[in-house]
């Protein structure tokens, strides 16, 4: 990756992240730890991934995007306005009574495929629209954003089972591995491990990687697109909750917690450096 494009990543993440910190706090809302954890995926995805035609939501050409995790929303809310599908000055309607920027995904806003929040159907909704563009003769992919924790819901296991069936390689995947989940750490909750061999014995094509790597990222993106195999294909992304943030790093707490004004002033300080 020539080092002028790594820098504009750079710089995007850093707003992106600057973005969702600004909308919690003035919210007063939480789950900032999980919308930092997937900062990084999303922005080599919408720069360097999909073909999403100049930012056009009703493109018919586009890829397609469902963003699982729904309770991470502002992290899609503000990619999409840095990206340009909206004016970024809306995002300060973010969780206000009446608006369209919900504290859950919400299809309303432009770019957004799919309405989550309940956790387990992003999935199998995918699946849906991957067989039928399929069936449609369609070249789009369908990409699927969900968490770890998410995978308590057996719904997935239904879908990666299905997929792997119907020879779905149109279909991509990606779990946000952050290790933490409402209650705690996802191992001493319901241990996914080893992921990457399970995922592989459900008969997909699987690559695990630093979540947080823009090169990393890309290349194995690159690398499971572009797999002869008839399989469905699904990144595994080591990523950290809170990530951009010191005293958010790796903290339960900031998965429900809202910025204080001094963890605000505090977090914009570190993310402007």
């Amino acid at each position: 990756m020539r080092r002028n494009i790594e820098k504009d990543l750079i710089r995007l993440a850093r707003a992106i992240r600057k973005d969702i910190l600004e909308m919690v706090y003035m919210a007063q809302v939480s789950h900032v730890g999980s919308a930092f954890s997937i900062v990084d995926i999303l922005v080599v995805l919408y720069k360097l991934i999909l073909k999403n035609s100049g930012c056009k939501p009703n493109d018919p050409k586009r890829d397609r995007l469902i963003f699982s995790k729904g309770h991470a929303c502002t992290a899609i809310y503000a990619t999409l306005a840095e990206m340009g599908y909206f004016k970024k000055k809306l995002l300060k309607k973010y969780a206000k009574n009446g608006s369209i920027f919900m504290s859950h995904v919400n299809s309303e806003v432009p770019g957004v495929e799919f309405s989550t929040g309940s956790l387990g159907h992003g999935l199998p909704v995918g699946l849906g629209i991957a067989l039928a563009a399929r069936n449609k003769n369609e070249k789009w992919k369908t990409f699927v954003i969900l968490s770890d924790g998410e995978l308590n819901e057996g719904s997935n296991w239904e879908a990666f089972l299905m997929a792997a069936h119907l020879k779905m390689k149109n279909l991509i995947a990606i779990i946000d591995c952050n290790k933490i989940q409402a209650m705690g750490f996802t191992k001493d909750i319901i241990n996914m491990e080893p992921l990457d061999e399970k995922l592989k014995v459900f008969g997909w094509d699987v690559e695990r990687v630093d979540g947080h790597n823009f090169q990393k990222i890309y290349n194995s993106l690159i690398k499971l697109i572009n797999q002869k195999s008839e399989k469905p294909k699904v990144l595994i992304a080591n990523t950290i909750k809170g990530k951009g943030i010191s005293f958010m790093e790796n903290q339960l707490a900031w998965h429900y917690k809202s910025p204080s004004d001094a963890e605000y002033k505090q977090g914009i300080e570190e993310l402007n450096n």
